[in-house]
């Protein structure tokens, strides 16, 4: 049984764990050969792989990033032939054949799905593994990557409290998360912030600006406010996206956080600071929940493949790892639904989202 294996689109905590899941769940319990595809769909479209040793397996279960290295191919992109007339589709089937593959195995998140979901329906055999710092795959309660980007940007948060309370600053902190805001609403809560913006709720600064008055008030001369990198205003949200993307570049700042500073500053004089931790949310090793959930995940994925049970991806529901369909999520999205427990939770304990 010759299984590839690859990872696609941003890296992530996790990556390598889950590759060591299914590689050494295929050598315990199939004849495996792994097959390691490097830097992602760009490698099965060049023909570019290693057959892997097991050696090459051990001591990786802790290490961040990925082995195999990675790289972003869009998927608007593959069915378009580009400058060096190479028809990716077709690419990756006949280097599929060549390398004498069983099945592939795609670790990533919605895009790698989406590629992964086209491959299948070309006829290989193929499975996914949910992989982003976004938790936002469709049809999986999380996917690995996502509870150690929360840990980081929690002791974000966590150090930043001191520095704002020493100040009597509003520090407003950017996390990632551009279309979803499961991140900044996890480590938000977590790091006790005051203000939660997200693209799910449209904000009004109007009201974020108030949240910095009553806290004064009460004599609370400092706020923590967490904002998704994707988060927009109440009139953004009226807008169409080309129109948005255009005031946006009409503005002083173009990040959100440094926008929404110097809005605060302008309505309430109270000193505001930007910090933005960018892909520190996405390095380092895997923690304790993430390198257990990758390594299930991965033995899951390599009992599918006995089983010959193609063209599904791996998810976590409720406490059970199982499987669904890729073509039933693939490009579909999971935003954070305003209405649900975890945000009832967050405003009962007075955290604003700015609506």
């Amino acid at each position: 049984m010759r299984i590839g294996i690859l990872t696609s689109g941003g890296d992530c905590p996790g990556l390598n764990a889950a590759i060591r899941g299914v590689a050494r769940a295929a050598y315990q319990t199939l004849d495996a050969e792994i097959i390691g595809i490097r830097a992602g769909y760009r490698g099965l479209i060049d023909g570019d792989y290693q057959i892997m040793e097991r050696g090459q397996f051990s001591g990786i279960l802790t290490l961040g990033g990925t082995i195999l290295g990675t790289s972003r191919t869009p998927f608007r992109n593959m069915r378009v032939v580009e400058e060096d007339n190479v028809d990716k589709v077709y690419a990756m089937k006949m280097n599929y054949k060549a390398m004498k593959l069983d099945c592939l195995v795609a670790l990533g998140g919605n895009g790698t799905h989406k590629t992964a979901n086209l491959l299948s329906e070309e006829g290989l055999n193929v499975i996914g593994l949910p992989k982003t710092i976004d938790n936002d795959i469709f049809g999986t309660d999380f996917t690995f990557g996502f509870h150690t980007a929360v840990d980081i940007a929690t002791d974000v948060i966590d150090r930043i409290h001191t520095t704002a309370a020493s100040h009597s600053r509003c520090m407003v902190i950017e996390i990632m998360g551009n279309k979803a805001g499961w991140l900044t609403l996890y480590a938000g809560m977590a790091g006790g912030a005051d203000v939660i913006l997200l693209p799910e709720i449209p904000y009004d600064i109007e009201r974020v600006a108030k949240v910095l008055d009553e806290r004064a008030k009460l004599g609370k001369f400092f706020t923590i406010i967490a904002v998704a990198e994707g988060a927009i205003s109440q009139e953004e949200a009226a807008m169409k996206k080309k129109e948005r993307e255009a005031a946006r570049t009409e503005r002083e700042f173009y990040n959100v956080s440094q926008h929404i500073a110097a809005q605060l500053e302008q309505l309430t004089n109270v000193e505001c600071r930007t910090v933005i931790p960018g892909h520190m949310q996405r390095g380092g090793s895997p923690c304790a929940y993430d390198r257990v959930l990758s390594t299930q995940f991965g033995v899951h994925a390599a009992k599918l493949i006995k089983d010959g049970q193609f063209g599904v991806t791996v998810a976590l529901v409720g406490n059970q790892i199982t499987q669904n369909r890729l073509a039933d999520i693939a490009g579909v999205p999971k935003p954070v639904d305003p209405d649900s427990q975890i945000v009832k939770a967050a405003r009962n304990i007075s955290i604003s989202f700015g609506d």
